[in-house]
């Protein structure tokens, strides 16, 4: 069942299956997939759930080889770059990914803020 069988709630197949099929049936809903550069798999995804004017992040899964390699991060910056103008929220499972990825966007723009005085 791949990378989505890393989610703690998806871990037991009777919920993994629907929740795999509301991806592929609703077009609210997407999939997008990091691949390892140097082993061309893909080792992490992001799922969500597209609004109006907000991105719910609903699901997130990485390779246990490749965690703490600052790979949310980099999918969640490549999330706000496809939909700039939306919100990027998370459900209770994924909301401390996005705060811990808000603070370091915030610590950047400090940063660059000091910088320029």
């Amino acid at each position: 069942m791949g990378l989505l069988s890393y989610v703690t709630d998806l871990k037991n197949v009777a919920r993994l299956k629907p929740e795999m099929e509301s991806y592929i049936e609703n077009v609210d809903r997407k999939l997008f997939l990091w691949k390892d550069e140097e082993t061309d798999n893909i080792v992490a995804l992001i799922g969500v759930q597209i609004h109006e004017a907000m991105v719910l992040v609903r699901h997130i899964a990485v390779s246990p080889s490749f965690r703490k390699e600052g790979i949310v991060h980099r999918l969640l910056d490549g999330l706000q770059q496809n939909y700039p103008t939306s919100a990027i929220n998370g459900t209770l499972e994924t909301a401390p990914f996005i705060a811990k990825w808000n603070q370091k966007q915030q610590n950047r723009n400090d940063e660059e803020t000091s910088g320029s005085l």
